[in-house]
């Protein structure tokens, strides 16, 4: 570890987990910089990852320290999964069995049982009392619903999944649509789990041009778009970029991964909502105790699944599509932790 100033903030600790791959790569500097928790917040940086990227692991330490970043309080790189969660204030689940060719869909989900069944152990175990967790790695929603189930002492609320990349992508097609800053763009929702079937929703949405606001939908003047290339493109923007990078999305995950637990930790900004993969309640008509994507606001380390909003027909049928997924995933997981 590093020595601090006197008279600095306490630092807080954030484990980054599957650390050596590209997402770990691309969100540490991030957070050393201050894009998850604020240019005044000193962090340590817990990594972890798995014995046969050691070596990689601690070339990403190296340049942490190289990169002599003023609000980096420390790094630990260890292959340690109970070292790693002593004390962490933020848990960020990035490391998890990807899905290889030829292997089933509950193949994959048995291995990552497995995984995120230790992991709920040691975070329960060794982690902040207070601990917020952000699943990254898929099947993200189903990952974090298993942490979940299997770490009971650590608050529901505080487990959640990402969806924020896929909200971030809708901004982003928005934006370019309407040929306006992305910042101008507001309240889109990400509905659902983290796969093909999620519901990218414009209907309680809005933009700003000339500082007033206007419906998405007649910004961008083009229903037949908005309900399907629109959707297509959010839901299928990963696959899009693994065809182009012939690797997966890393640079955007990190990102999101940042504006996720900034707008949980500091709060989200007023008259705007974001998306996050948190535990229903029932809202919505959604099945409770599905890790299911609301739209959300935050205030001091607090998320609230926004009320009130118009479901329409169309809307309401791909609420229940994604919402059955879930439920076959987290079938299919129960039987594994069975």
């Amino acid at each position: 570890m590093f020595g601090r100033k006197k008279n600095r903030t306490q630092p807080l600790k954030v484990m980054v987990t599957g650390a050596a791959g590209q997402i770990g790569y691309a969100l540490a500097p991030m957070i050393a910089r201050g894009a998850m928790l604020g240019k005044e917040q000193p962090v340590i940086l817990h990594l972890l990852d798995i014995p046969p990227a050691a070596q990689a692991l601690e070339g990403v330490k190296m340049e942490l320290i190289d990169a002599a970043f003023p609000l980096l309080d420390g790094v630990l790189a260890t292959t340690d999964l109970e070292e790693a969660c002593k004390g962490v204030d933020v848990a960020v689940m990035v490391g998890g069995f990807p899905r290889k060719e030829g292997m089933e869909r509950k193949d994959v989900m048995s291995k990552n049982v497995a995984i995120y069944k230790s992991q709920a152990s040691a975070l329960e175990k060794h982690a902040s009392k207070n601990v917020k967790i952000v699943v990254v790695a898929n099947p993200a929603n189903t990952n974090a619903l298993i942490l979940s189930e299997n770490a009971p002492s650590i608050p529901k609320e505080n487990i959640t999944c990402l969806t924020r990349l896929d909200h971030n992508r809708a901004l982003g097609q928005i934006s370019l649509k309407c040929g306006i800053p992305v910042q101008d763009v507001r309240n889109c929702i990400i509905w659902g789990n983290h796969s093909s079937t999620q519901y990218p929703d414009v209907n309680h949405g809005y933009v700003l041009k000339d500082g007033k606001k206007e419906p998405i939908r007649a910004a961008v003047g083009e229903d037949e778009y908005l309900n399907n290339e629109f959707i297509q493109t959010v839901q299928q923007r990963g696959a899009a970029v693994i065809k182009a990078r012939k690797a997966s999305s890393a640079l955007s995950a990190a990102s999101s991964v940042c504006d996720h637990v900034r707008d949980w930790m500091l709060g989200t900004a007023d008259d705007t909502f974001v998306s996050m993969g948190v535990v229903s309640d029932g809202s919505y008509g959604i099945q409770s105790g599905l890790m299911y994507s609301f739209p959300v606001t935050c205030k001091k380390g607090t998320w609230t699944i926004v009320q009130g909003l118009k479901i329409d027909d169309f809307s309401r049928e791909k609420l229940q599509l994604t919402e059955k997924e879930l439920a076959e995933e987290k079938q299919m997981a129960m039987e594994c932790l069975a």
